[in-house]
C-alpha cells in the first residue's frame, strides 16, 4: 500500500500547486464545473431532452426555460446539461484510446530506436499528414457516424501527439546515469521501461492528456457541427450549434448557449494544462 500512500501524496502536492496559481484555480474550477454538470445531469436538467412543448418553440430564456426553447419547443438548459456529459465522455474515452496507444509505442520507438522507431514514426508521420479534423472526418465517414465511431475517430487523430511527446521523453530519460547503470548490472528492458523510464515520463505525458481533452471535446463539436458526430435526438453542442445556424437573428440564445459552453470547457481545460505543466515542471515557468 506503500504505492498508494505515495501517490495520494503527489496527487494533494499537484492539487496544491494549482491552488496557488490563479490560472490553475480557474481552469480547475472550470473542469470541476464541468464534471458536476455531466455527473449530475439528470438531476440539473428542468426537462426531459426529448420532450417538446409545441407551444413554447423558440422562446426567450424565461422562469421556465434559463436557455430558451430551439425550434422543436425543447429545453435548450436541459440539453446544453446533457451536452456536457456526452462531451466530457468523448473526450475522456478518446484521450484513453490515444493516450494508451500513444505511451506504449512512444516508448517502443524512444527506448529501441533504430527499425522500431522509423516504422513507429513513419506511421505517425502519415497521420500528422492529414489535417487532425480532416482525418476524422474520413474515419467517422467510414466506420459510420454514431457515438462509438466518434471517439475511435478521435482517439487515432490524438495517437501521434502523445507518440511524440512520449518518444521525446523516453530519449531524453535513457541517456541519464541509472539508466545506464541499470543496464550495466544485467537489468531486462522491460524492467528498466516500467520501473525506471515509464514512471519518469509521467510530467509531460500528464500535461498533454490534460490539454488533448480539450481538442477533443473541440473535435467532437465540429464533427456533431458538420452532423457525422452524435446524432438527434441525443443533445450535443456542436449540433445545436449547427441547428442555430438558421434562427440567429430570430433566437440568438440557440447559439450563445452552446458556443459559450464550448468555448468555457475548452478553456478551462487549457488553463489547467497549462498550469499543470508548472506544477510537474517548474523549468517552463517564466
Amino acid at each position: 500500500m506503500d504505492w498508494f500512500k505515495t501517490l495520494i501524496k503527489e496527487i494533494a502536492k499537484v492539487i496544491k500547486g494549482l491552488l496557488k496559481d490563479k490560472v490553475g484555480r480557474i481552469g480547475l474550477i472550470g473542469v470541476l464545473i464541468v464534471i458536476v454538470l455531466a455527473l449530475g445531469a439528470p438531476m440539473i436538467a428542468t426537462h426531459d431532452v426529448t420532450e417538446m412543448f409545441a407551444k413554447s418553440k423558440l422562446k426567450p430564456p424565461s422562469g421556465d426555460f434559463l436557455f430558451g426553447t430551439d425550434d422543436f419547443g425543447r429545453d435548450v438548459f436541459s440539453r446544453i446539461i446533457f451536452g456536457a456529459r456526452v462531451s466530457l465522455k468523448v473526450g475522456i474515452i478518446s484521450v484513453g484510446i490515444s493516450a494508451t496507444s500513444g505511451f506504449i509505442l512512444g516508448i517502443l520507438a524512444g527506448y529501441y530506436e533504430g527499425k522500431t522507431d522509423g516504422i513507429i514514426m513513419g506511421i505517425m508521420d502519415v497521420l500528422f499528414a492529414f489535417p487532425s479534423i480532416l482525418l476524422a472526418l474520413f474515419i467517422v465517414s467510414v466506420l459510420g457516424p454514431n457515438l462509438t465511431n466518434t471517439m475511435i475517430a478521435i482517439g487515432i487523430v490524438s495517437t501521434p501527439v502523445f507518440t511524440r511527446t512520449v518518444r521525446a521523453s523516453v530519449i531524453s530519460v535513457k541517456s541519464m546515469e541509472y539508466i545506464t547503470s541499470a543496464k550495466s548490472i544485467g537489468l531486462s528492458s522491460i524492467r528498466i521501461i516500467l520501473k525506471h523510464v515509464a514512471p519518469n515520463i509521467l510530467a509531460p505525458f500528464t500535461v498533454q492528456a490534460t490539454l488533448a481533452l480539450s481538442s477533443a471535446i473541440l473535435t467532437e463539436a465540429s464533427l456533431s457541427f458538420l452532423g457525422l458526430g452524435i446524432q438527434p435526438p441525443n443533445p450535443s453542442w456542436g449540433s445545436m450549434l449547427s441547428d442555430s445556424r438558421k434562427y440567429m437573428e430570430l433566437a440568438p440564445w440557440l447559439a450563445i448557449a452552446p458556443s459559450a459552453f464550448i468555448i468555457g470547457t475548452i478553456l478551462s481545460f487549457n488553463l489547467l494544462g497549462d498550469s499543470l505543466r508548472d506544477v510537474l515542471d517548474p523549468k517552463f515557468k517564466l
